[in-house]
């Protein structure tokens, strides 16, 4: 969603059979936008029963019913009329890259003058808004159901803001017709991308068969039943609950003093932050069949705390929106919840600047200079400025950081990333800000989440990372969140983590992750631990427990067994056909089939993948890598060049293509393929290596000493390149710098015995 401060997105972990594990991503709404369509009359129609609407709810909850209407939660998505629309399509225009756009009126009907799907110039009608401030988005419908979120948006802030213009949310791309982020492009669909977040009851509709959407809701916005369940059976007895039920507010009042702060149960707790986490997460969707009051991960999976969508120390990088870093604060861990800070109903802050901590935190000792070192009037006297940093998104939303962390320049210093101190003093480095920190507090900072030196070390692959990862995942006191992530971050290099422990977590995202840890262990040792998850409370375990033993370890399974593996595998599939309107969804389709043995069926769902988003471009490499497995080269070749075309700049495909040429003995024409693919991804250290070694293969070999030397520079702990490095050296006589290189990989890989044998006989062999 953009511009309301509720977006969702919906990230995907996709493994590819590609000799390696990588993660391919879905962006938010703003970003990428999610695909499901709505039929206006049709959604109030074809809605539940069970589902009454919340000018029911009015009838017995006036109080909250007038707090909650007006708000961005009610009014998230409106039909595009009248007062709802807040921009001005009055004849305004907007020019980009050659394409102009005009926002015009019509007989109270709101169009766009623009280029259209097939680039040619159209009017197309605004059939619905998305969100209100600090941007509004419109909604285009299409023919076959789908709704496209126009890529140029109204900035709703005021002028004196900077606001009340057209804004363009992908200002540094060119963006034509066929691209996947054209506002007419898979990626802008909202109904998969946005609109789930935008209403009550929303079901995508989607026909795979016809490729259209029958989308329907039972209420325009986030009504009371969004965040309650459905009210059929409270409203006809209101002695029977809501299917989502939240302390009251008294049970919530905490104080100062530690030892009387009333504590929520538990689960209380983590109902109500599930229910803020449907929407405020990053994360995938598993189905539509669920509602509030459900266990989240009965219908959805959140990301951990990935490369990429957050850094090393947790700090958010994408957007991320709040449950990941939430789940990561000391805030969490001591049983906070939404409510303690943000009134449910008006969906604001329960009260003003530090009044809102100060529910917790004493003021006379965290408003004093003694303890934030400035002005308490100033801004940096406030609580946020310090533990709650923001970035900004969509060019003028800023985001608050909810994992309420201790500013570390320290980790800033060191590990790199922004800290809240070099944010406003932007002239003094981070080394800076860490001395006059510790020097001011007369020790080091401390830090609730302290996995940053851990994940970091993962991230650059450097010695040591494995047992750091393996501390963390194995530390009982660390948030299940992080354990989950250094689970993920160090497979399939799982030495040192007690997977056995981890598979019998209570936290389920730990459950989730030691089973996808285990999906590529070739032996049975994790083939009992995997069967009993086929039997988890919570859906997004079982179907992963479920992937992970497709294949040859399903073949051991017992009767008993395997009926408990195909009832999870038919919840998994039925998972990715809910996503059938997008191309990772076909391909962990076809990944399921390959792994199965049914390579017809895999390259069926890789063509419908390609279908839909022709600039997907793991999938061409997957069908490209199922032809080479078929021993189809040429078929292969032709799939990567067709690939090309349709993204000349992937690197991933250039590579790709390189080791196909060199499969037919094209060494000259794989080398080019090799250079651009380096140059175009140098943060991928494979490339880099492998042009290197068609150098040396070619002939060239100071070239590919050179080409070896500047990689080490920017990946010093690649094991691939320092063998490479280490075996030119000693050819060439160099046999302490053979040496050198071949002690840096083993630190990386202690026990390798030939290595250290050959680390033996160069120390003999070396010259005084």
């Amino acid at each position: 969603m953009v511009g309301s401060g509720m977006a969702t997105s919906f990230l995907r972990h996709w493994p590819l059979v590609l000799g390696l594990a990588l993660v391919f991503s879905l962006s938010f709404c703003a970003l990428h936008l999610r695909a499901q369509t709505a039929g206006p009359a049709a959604a109030a129609a074809s809605a539940p029963p069970a589902f009454v609407g919340s000018e029911r709810c009015a009838d017995c909850h006036r109080q909250e019913h007038a707090a909650w209407k007006g708000t961005q939660h009610a009014l998230a998505l409106q039909h595009a009329r009248g007062t709802a629309v807040l921009g001005k399509f009055d004849g305004a225009s907007f020019e980009k890259d050659g394409v102009h756009t005009s926002f015009l009126t019509r007989d109270g009907r709101y169009l766009i003058d623009t280029i259209g799907p097939d680039g040619k110039r159209g009017l197309f009608e605004v059939a619905f808004t998305l969100g209100l401030s600090p941007l509004q988005q419109y909604l285009v419908a299409f023919p076959d159901g789908r709704l496209q979120a126009f890529g140029i948006a109204w900035d709703s802030r005021s002028e004196s803001d900077g606001g009340q213009r057209w804004l363009d949310l992908y200002p540094d791309q060119k963006l034509a017709p066929g691209d996947a982020l054209h506002w007419t492009g898979v990626q802008q669909t909202a109904n998969f991308m946005c609109i789930d977040c935008h209403v009550t009851n929303f079901h995508k509709g989607f026909d795979a068969a016809a490729n259209t959407y029958r989308s329907t809701w039972s209420e325009a916005g986030v009504g009371c039943e969004g965040c309650h369940g459905p009210g059929g059976r409270h409203a006809a007895d209101p002695k029977t609950k809501l299917p989502a039920q939240f302390p009251t507010r008294a049970a919530y009042a905490w104080g100062t003093d530690p030892a009387a702060r009333p504590r929520v149960a538990d689960a209380a707790r983590k109902a109500e932050v599930e229910v803020c986490a449907r929407c405020h997460a990053r994360r995938s969707q598993l189905t539509d069949d669920i509602h509030a009051g459900q266990p989240f991960g009965d219908g959805f999976r959140a990301n951990l705390l990935e490369r990429g969508l957050y850094r090393a120390d947790g700090q958010m990088q994408d957007e991320v929106f709040n449950y990941g870093s939430f789940l990561q604060s000391r805030m969490h861990a001591m049983g906070v919840s939404c409510s303690d800070c943000h009134d449910p109903h008006t969906a604001k802050l329960k009260a003003r600047g530090n009044a809102v901590c100060e529910q917790c935190h004493a003021a006379a000792k965290y408003e004093s200079r003694d303890h934030h070192f400035h002005d308490p009037a100033s801004k940096a006297g406030e609580c946020v400025s310090c533990h709650m940093p923001t970035v900004t998104f969509m060019g003028v939303d800023p985001r608050h950081d909810h994992s309420f962390r201790v500013p570390r320049p320290d980790l800033a210093a060191t590990l790199g990333g922004p800290d809240a101190c070099t944010t406003c003093h932007g002239d003094k480095p981070a080394a800076w800000a860490a001395q006059e920190l510790e020097r001011r507090l007369g020790h080091p900072p401390k830090s609730f989440q302290s996995f940053a030196a851990a994940f970091s070390a993962a991230d650059r692959g450097a010695p040591g990372a494995a047992g750091l990862l393996a501390a963390i995942a194995n530390d009982p006191m660390q948030p299940g969140l992080v354990r989950a992530s250094a689970i993920a971050r160090a497979a399939p290099d799982l030495r040192g983590i007690d997977l056995e422990r981890a598979f019998a977590d209570a936290d389920p995202l730990v459950r989730r992750s030691a089973a996808e840890a285990a999906a590529d262990d070739r032996d049975s040792r994790w083939t009992a631990a995997l069967v009993r998850l086929l039997a988890d409370p919570v859906r997004a375990v079982r179907i992963e427990a479920a992937h992970a033993l497709a294949g040859p370890a399903e073949l051991r399974l017992s009767d008993r067994e395997r009926e408990a593996f195909v009832r999870a595998l038919a919840e998994y599939e039925a998972a990715q056909r809910f996503d059938a309107d997008r191309p990772e969804a076909q391909m962990n389709l076809a990944l399921l089939q390959m792994r199965r043995g049914n390579g017809l069926l895999a390259d069926d769902h890789l063509q419908r993948a390609i279908a839909l988003d022709p600039t997907f471009v793991p999938v061409w490499l997957q069908l490209a890598e199922l032809y080479r497995l078929r021993q189809d080269e040429a078929r292969a070749r032709e799939t990567l060049v067709r690939a090309l075309r349709r993204n000349p700049d992937s690197a991933a495909v250039r590579h790709a293509l390189g080791l196909s040429l060199v499969r037919e003995r094209h060494l000259a024409e794989a080398l080019e393929e090799f250079r651009r693919a380096a140059e175009l991804e140098p943060a991928v250290a494979r490339y880099g290596y492998v042009h290197a070694l068609a150098l040396e293969q070619a002939g060239q070999r100071e070239e590919a000493m050179r080409v070896i030397d500047a990689l080490l520079e920017r990946h010093p702990y690649d094991a691939d390149a320092l063998l490479a490095a280490a075996s030119w050296s000693a050819r060439r006589g160099e046999t302490r710098r053979a040496l050198q290189r071949l002690l840096v990989v083993q630190s990386l890989r202690p026990d390798d015995a030939r290595l250290a044998r050959e680390i033996d006989r160069l120390r003999r062999s070396a010259p005084n």
